[in-house]
């Protein structure tokens, strides 16, 4: 069975930068459609970005032109580099394959 595992969260203060990961075990990984969200306290899971098996990304108006999302194949491995960080990026990171498969998630906190 196919497992996420989300990595990199911590305390960065404001301005600054993350890079979050997501290695996944399996041998299939290149084939997934892959995705962020995140969940900040007190509110709903939402969706951050998606990159395509052929690399296509997508982001939410929240995040444009400040997170990266990309995928090292070979690795079986997704990033999100996360720069310009604001508090209200704040959230539990969570990673997710086109197959309805979730990783446990990572926290990452912003302070201001």
């Amino acid at each position: 069975q196919v497992q996420l595992v989300e990595s990199g969260g911590g305390l960065v203060q404001a301005g600054g930068s993350q890079r979050l990961s997501c290695a996944a075990s399996g041998s299939i990984f290149s084939i997934y459609i892959m995705t962020w969200y995140r969940q900040a306290p007190g509110k709903q899971r939402e969706w951050v970005a998606t990159i395509t098996s052929g690399g296509s990304v997508n982001y939410a108006d929240s995040v444009k032109g400040r997170f990266t999302i990309s995928r090292d194949d070979a690795k079986n491995t997704l990033y999100l580099q996360m720069n310009s960080l604001k508090p209200e990026d704040t959230a539990v990171y969570y990673c997710k394959n086109n197959f309805g498969t979730w990783g446990k998630g990572t926290l990452v906190t912003v302070s201001s």
